[in-house]
């Protein structure tokens, strides 16, 4: 294989992983009904959110900090600072598992007031 080649593929590869990097930075929003709390996973699918007894909505969607989907049963019984909104029942449909950074902004900033 050609030096030029190597170096090619050298420079495609770091491309790659920028790109990579740059889309796991993108800021998330959240809809306008959007609640602030601690999530604990008591008994699936009962949870307690700062304290008050609350019920995850069948076909309800917890996103961890990478955005990713996470099952209730994988968040064991630690406390996560979340952001999340009810559905018309008054149970928990929608959960965001926040970083640092994102729990040390005030909800009211995060909230898009165009999303549901």
């Amino acid at each position: 294989m050609s030096v030029t080649t190597r170096l090619l593929r050298l420079l495609t590869i770091f491309l790659l992983a920028t790109l990579t990097f740059s889309a796991m930075a993108i800021d998330r929003d959240f809809p306008a009904s959007t609640l602030r709390g601690k999530l604990t996973v008591t008994d699936y699918p009962n949870v307690t959110i700062n304290g008050n007894a609350l019920r995850l909505s069948p076909g309800s969607r917890i996103w961890n900090t990478q955005q990713l989907t996470q099952t209730p049963n994988s968040l064991g019984s630690d406390t996560y600072v979340v952001n999340y909104t009810l559905n018309v029942q008054g149970d928990i449909d929608r959960v965001w598992i926040l970083t640092s950074d994102e729990a040390g902004q005030k909800v009211d900033a995060q909230r898009n007031s165009l999303k549901r």
